[in-house]
């Protein structure tokens, strides 16, 4: 694509984040935006994750947003023309301690009230929900039957697609060197390929999201932490239906609709770390989780292993909203949700941009807030 010098909107980072944020823009009427990318589509977190998406949440802004996103993604196939994978297998969450489960039971109440079916569910209906469930130590189970997973790259170029259709200008291999800022006011970024004026630069960065803050002199107190996943050689369909989580057991299952199995988990010790090594440790621990939460899966081969980044917050909750530098803009921090809450936070920040009343207030979500010391602890992420 040619470069321009001159945008009404630019985004930096050009993942599920900035692109939804960039196809909103257009949808309600800015369309002079322009998406720079250091990579290609999908090469960053958003191409590595567990692709889950959730409204079962601690905090009452997590459920509203987790819920707001998974009534995007219904219907995002006929409103993008292309199809997201989405399918809506349910999350059961697994507690293996009775302090979970009481977390869980609270967290559960609080969704109910916001409208937000989940339930608890006895061994015997967890086992019909996954039939290859092996969790007779577990203390309890929570469901929500219209949670589920997407993919991830379906699902961001569609978005792609659809905003290039309404003039949005997308540029890959193109990395942001500088943010322009003239008396209190972002004005531009210097990329790889050139300078770009702009009346607003918009922080969709990622896992990076800290090195561009400071190019405009704002400190983020966001860090990297990475992640490995791994997949499987396709097994019969059925063995595990829903998206399989523990909080206390520190893993996700997932069998896509073709077979295979995505699992992770968490690293030991939380690293700070931009590293996206994988290790022959992470195979084998996942391994042995993998067989006892389904012992069905005992015997099959892990076909490829990788790892992504967490965007991390103190508090597990993202970044929203406009900096101390007028005109430029975070939407970041999103702890490893970032792909299952795009669609919603690229919709609000594109709300308020064009002057429109958001469908969520999101001002709790100002960065801020750390220094207020006003976190916003989500207690159901591992």
């Amino acid at each position: 694509m040619e470069w321009k010098n001159k945008a009404d909107v630019v985004i930096v980072g050009g993942g599920i984040l900035g692109i939804a944020t960039a196809y909103y823009l257009a949808k309600f009427g800015r369309r002079d935006v322009a998406v720079i990318e250091k990579g290609t589509v999908c090469e960053g977190s958003t191409g590595r994750c567990g692709a889950g998406i959730r409204a079962q949440w601690g905090t009452e802004m997590n459920c509203r947003l987790g819920m707001a996103a998974l009534e995007i993604f219904e219907q995002l196939d006929d409103e993008l023309g292309m199809q997201t994978g989405l399918n809506q297998g349910g999350y059961l969450l697994v507690a293996y301690t009775e302090r979970e489960l009481e977390n869980l039971k609270k967290s559960m109440a609080l969704q109910n009230s916001l409208g937000i079916k989940s339930r608890a569910v006895s061994l015997r209906e967890a086992r019909e929900i996954c039939p290859a469930l092996d969790a007779s130590d577990a203390a309890g189970f929570m469901c929500h039957a219209r949670d589920g997973h997407a993919d991830p790259f379906l699902t961001t170029f569609a978005y792609l697609e659809a905003a290039r259709r309404l003039g949005v200008s997308y540029f890959r291999k193109t990395e942001a060197t500088g943010v322009t800022v003239k008396r209190g006011k972002a004005v531009g970024v210097d990329t790889s390929r050139g300078h770009i004026d702009a009346d607003a630069v918009i922080n969709c960065a990622g896992a990076r999201a800290q090195d561009v803050a400071k190019m405009a002199g704002i400190d983020l107190p966001n860090w990297a932490e990475p992640h490995e996943i791994m997949i499987t050689e396709p097994i019969e369909p059925g063995v595990c239906p829903p998206m399989l989580m523990s909080f206390s057991g520190n893993y996700y299952i997932q069998q896509r609709p073709h077979g295979s199995i995505i699992c992770g988990a968490s690293p030991k010790g939380h690293p700070r770390s931009f590293s996206l090594n994988v290790t022959s440790q992470f195979l084998t621990h996942m391994s042995a989780v993998l067989s006892k939460v389904l012992p069905a899966t005992k015997g099959i081969r892990a076909v490829r292993h990788w790892c992504g980044l967490y965007d991390m917050t103190p508090d597990g909750s993202p970044i929203i909203g406009e900096t101390d530098v007028k005109n430029f803009y975070h939407s970041t921090g999103y702890s490893g949700h970032g792909f299952m809450l795009g669609p919603i936070a690229g919709k609000l920040l594109a709300q308020h941009l064009v002057g429109a009343k958001p469908d969520i207030d999101f001002s709790m979500l100002d960065y801020r807030r750390f220094a207020r010391g006003e976190l916003i602890v989500e207690p159901n992420i591992t």
